[in-house]
């Protein structure tokens, strides 16, 4: 038998941080405890679109896109604010390491950013 969570409240939570952390911020390397770290140098933050969390899991719904990134990097992780800038970060993750020429677009399609709790069986 798994610990964790209960269904029910894993969805309440995952819905209220996706509410409260809705701007994903692009990162080279793995953004650390407070999301400062490895900051991409497209430091745009873009409003990223939540479904609904069901079982313990919620996933985004929509593309996201960077449009003519600023440098040529690598982005490996991201990291989730409350506010498009300044702001508080809440939670991070990774994303398919994608290396991006200066002036490109970059995209995060739906369904490719997830949270996820462990729940109770």
């Amino acid at each position: 038998m798994a610990e964790g969570l209960i269904s029910a409240a894993a969805n309440t939570l995952l819905t209220s941080l996706s509410g409260t952390y809705p701007y994903i911020q692009l990162h080279n390397a793995a953004p650390g405890a407070a999301g400062t770290t490895d900051v991409a140098d497209e430091t745009d933050r873009v409003l990223a679109t939540w479904g609904t969390a069901s079982g313990g899991s919620i996933t985004t719904t929509a593309d996201m896109t960077w449009e003519g990134v600023a440098a040529t990097e690598d982005y490996t992780h991201f990291s989730a604010w409350t506010l498009a800038s300044a702001g508080t970060c809440g939670f991070t993750g990774t994303i398919t390491a994608n290396p991006v020429t200066s002036g490109d677009d970059f995209r995060i399609a739906a369904g490719a950013i997830s949270a996820t709790f462990s729940i109770a069986s």
